[in-house]
């Protein structure tokens, strides 16, 4: 019993940060139908920004002496920074143009920014250890649960919440839910499209700020590619619940989670390292079943 609650949390905990990701590209998708693969990126960029620019294996830190609201805090503020700019400079430009074109603008923003951390950072891993202390377990009924699982659980949860109050009881909130049904005709009824959508790049990179100090915190490492494995799974995720609902996008993080720690622990141990062939024969077989995802969402023109 012990063993089955521990591992239930482990799952929980990986499912949350699935779920976050998954949130920040299905909250992009739903309004303008762009998967958004640097959204990877803006995670490891949050990460980065921790540190001094420097070739060594071990990562100084460049705000460690802050207290942590404040580090919180600028962290979120500067990846929101990142997600407006790319809004701006990259997407905006060429949002009328046919989806393959928004589509290799993200894998071109997500070459540059891992390209740009090279040049500045190194291409090494680096190790990271912040707020050690939530490593530290909590015992409860004789299981050990790491706080920092509880909290990662935690914050998903509260993050939801608001989420949620926010797209049902402000007028922001409702003018990108109407966009997310149709785009058109809620620019006819008067919303306006650059803020709309600047706010969903605004709320994406919240998001990736958030699971960038997650991360972080429970890997220790920094690398120019930490963000793709994560942006990977979530992008699964986001077809596996339904793509363009934020409901089907958290559902699928969740279970994408859940089944990445139960094949860590059935399979044997030689199998172990060949997990993610067994947990994408589990999504194969649910989308077979269901090609459209687990959340039905209604057809909507495409983002012009």
């Amino acid at each position: 019993m012990t063993g089955f609650v521990q591992n239930a949390i482990d799952a929980m905990a990986l499912g949350s940060l699935y779920a976050l990701v998954a949130l920040g590209i299905g909250l992009i998708f739903g309004i303008m139908r762009l998967i958004n693969f640097a959204h990877g990126d803006f995670i490891m960029l949050g990460a980065y920004a921790l540190i001094v620019p420097s070739s060594a294996a071990t990562a100084t830190l460049l705000i460690g002496a802050w207290p942590t609201p404040l580090l919180i805090f600028a962290i979120c503020l500067f990846v929101i920074l990142v997600a407006l700019g790319t809004e701006r400079l990259a997407f905006r430009p060429v949002r009328a143009a046919a989806p393959s074109v928004l589509l290799i603008t993200s894998f071109a923003l997500s070459f540059f920014f891992e390209n740009l951390v090279i040049m500045v950072y190194g291409g090494r891993p680096k190790a990271m250890n912040i707020w050690a202390g939530l490593a530290e377990p909590i015992i409860v009924a004789g299981i050990r649960i790491p706080m920092l699982q509880l909290i990662t659980i935690a914050v998903t949860i509260l993050l939801l919440l608001l989420l949620v109050l926010f797209l049902k009881r402000t007028p922001m909130g409702v003018a990108m839910r109407a966009a997310s049904e149709d785009f058109r005709m809620a620019r006819l009824l008067g919303v306006r499209a650059n803020r709309v959508i600047a706010a969903a790049f605004a709320i994406s990179g919240f998001l990736a700020a958030v699971v960038s100090l997650l991360y972080v915190a429970q890997t220790g490492v920094l690398a120019y590619h930490m963000g793709v494995p994560l942006v990977l799974f979530a992008f699964v995720a986001t077809v596996v619940g339904g793509m363009g609902s934020l409901t089907g996008a958290v559902l699928g993080g969740f279970i994408v989670g859940v089944a990445s720690v139960f094949f860590q622990v059935v399979l044997p141990i030689d199998w172990r390292p060949n997990r993610d062939v067994f947990v994408y024969g589990m999504i194969l077989l649910i989308l077979l079943l269901r090609p459209s995802g687990l959340v039905k969402v209604r057809a909507v023109e495409e983002r012009v």
